[in-house]
């Protein structure tokens, strides 16, 4: 099957399923490292609601290493709830968790490059951090950086590799589709404003939407695939995620459906 990547989510647990089986998105992703050998693997996304820049540092250096080079990190603010609650600490505010997330990705930066970091920030620190030998990708392992507001669009268009977007966080089941499309539109006009502040080429920038998120049922047949990818690269989009089907609740799917639309459009 001709997939290019393949991500997991990176969670404490998640929303409706905290009660169900879910495991470490960094064990899960060794483990896949050893059985594949083309793909590219990410997190999407890693979060400072849990996780520390040094320590994940540290294991995305040697993901990239077990996987021969071909891990991507991806990042994200963090979104209220069970993560965010986990390690005891009071809700953040919409400024803070912005301020927090701009230090987790330049530290994340950080880290990835030199073999020695020392940061001292509102919200993180790392002091003679070590990252001996390096990622094998370098500079550094690339960044796929979820964003849709202004300021994280600029952090996406300074830091990332690949921006990432799942439309409407908060879509409601049985909004319009037309209106989902028209978002993704004005968020890849707000991005290339983004890259004009920053000073870089919007071209030198991949774009990577999750659709599943986005669309109702992108892979009910090969035809409506076929129709959902096509709209995402009308767009400019570069890259296009898809859930894998569970069998009840969230994300619930044919696996038959899914792997005869996947089939059809890429072999």
């Amino acid at each position: 099957m001709g997939l290019d990547h393949a991500w997991t989510f990176d969670h404490h647990s998640w929303r409706t399923l905290r009660e169900r089986p879910w495991y470490d998105a960094v064990a899960t992703l060794s483990a896949v490292a050893a059985v594949t050998g083309r793909m590219r693997l990410g997190t999407l996304v890693s979060s400072p609601n849990f996780r520390h820049p040094a320590v994940l540092a540290k294991q995305v250096m040697t993901l990239d290493e077990v996987s021969g080079g071909r891990f991507v990190l991806g990042l994200g603010a963090g979104a209220s709830g069970a993560d965010a609650a986990l390690l005891g600490r009071a809700a953040a505010s919409p400024r803070e968790r912005a301020d927090r997330f701009a230090e987790f990705v330049e530290l994340s930066d950080m880290l990835l490059r030199e073999p020695s970091a020392t940061y001292r920030g509102a919200h993180f620190a790392a002091v003679d951090a070590r990252m001996v030998p390096g990622c094998v990708q370098r500079p550094r392992v690339p960044f796929a950086i979820a964003a849709a507001g202004p300021r994280g669009l600029l952090l996406a268009a300074r830091h990332a590799d690949l921006w990432v977007t799942i439309g409407d966080p908060g879509r409601p089941g049985g909004q319009a589709e037309e209106e989902a499309w028209r978002l993704l539109r004005r968020q890849l006009t707000s991005l290339e404003g983004a890259c004009e502040r920053a000073g870089r080429d919007p071209a030198s920038l991949g774009r990577l939407v999750n659709v599943s998120r986005v669309v109702d049922a992108p892979y009910a047949s090969p035809e409506r695939f076929a129709e959902v990818v096509g709209r995402c690269r009308d767009l400019g989009f570069t890259d296009v995620v898809v859930n894998h089907p569970r069998s009840e609740g969230v994300f619930a799917g044919d696996r038959t459906d899914f792997e005869r639309a996947v089939l059809a459009l890429v072999g």
